[in-house]
């Protein structure tokens, strides 16, 4: 690291569960003059920044950017120059699927150094509290990490090929508008229609829902159940592993039904 005044630091909150702050997030939030969050970072996360600290919200839904990716980026460096601690608060991890080293090489082409801080991604976290291991001796040698993110409103352009093994486990970001293309896709590259999926609504928090299903069938069952983003899709034989290891209980009222949703498959 270089003795240059101006630093970012790009931090990942995690999930949602306050629990799974990292202590360096946790103290660099502590210390920071100006926050920079996303509108998946959790409220009882932005809780936690100190009274009087800057907060700047660039949060970005589906077809709805409080700011587009570049203005993120011009901010930052803004902030910065101004002498500011600026922490870049991202729901997740800033490096899987969160554009956090498109932002970093943004501070580098203008000359303000960064540091990373990982965070617990949704895939291993949300997963854990559906009572879902990733892998299983003899069930499940890889996993797949994949965008459901369609760009420009064009259908998903993946190597469905390559995903259509039975032995590994796939996990879907952003999935829940293209599920249908999902199925639709896995089943015609060769994976059964019977095999477990899920979909996970809220992971970690106390609005955690579940819809444990079938590749064939989570789509209308997602429907029936109005699963809502952020929600985070698994297809894997794992799956079937939900009920038996199903130790987290969402507290909110009206969740406790619905989180133990299993649909005919």
């Amino acid at each position: 690291m270089s003795n240059k005044q101006q630093i970012v630091s790009l931090v990942g909150a995690g999930p949602g569960d306050p629990d799974l702050l990292t202590l360096k997030a946790y103290k660099l939030i502590q210390q920071a003059d100006v926050i920079v969050y996303d509108r998946l970072v959790s409220e009882p996360i932005l809780e936690m920044i100190p009274h009087g600290t800057k907060k700047v919200y660039v949060g970005k839904a589906s077809g709805k950017h409080h700011m587009n990716q570049q203005e993120i980026n011009q901010t930052l460096v803004n902030l910065a120059k101004q002498n500011h601690k600026v922490v870049r608060l991202k729901g997740g991890d800033p490096f899987i699927f969160g554009r956090g080293s498109e932002e970093a090489q943004y501070l580098i082409k203008n000359n303000i150094d960064f540091e990373y801080v990982p965070g617990i991604t949704a895939a291993s976290a949300c997963s854990a509290y559906a009572g879902i291991p990733l892998t299983h001796r003899g069930v499940a040698t890889s996993v797949r990490l994949i965008t459901g993110h369609c760009r420009a409103d064009k259908p998903l352009d993946l190597n469905w090929d390559s995903l259509a093994d039975e032995n590994t486990t796939l996990v879907f970001y952003m999935g829940l508008a293209s599920l249908p293309q999902l199925r639709e896709e896995l089943i015609k590259a060769g994976l059964p229609s019977d095999t477990p999926a899920a979909a996970i609504e809220n992971g970690t928090t106390n609005k955690q829902r579940r819809c444990l299903s079938s590749l064939n069938n989570l789509p209308a069952d997602v429907k029936t159940m109005s699963i809502k983003s952020p929600a985070l899709i698994i297809v894997g034989k794992v799956v079937n592993f939900a009920e038996e290891l199903d130790w987290f209980t969402p507290m909110a009222e009206n969740n406790v039904e619905a989180d133990q949703y299993i649909a005919e498959a």
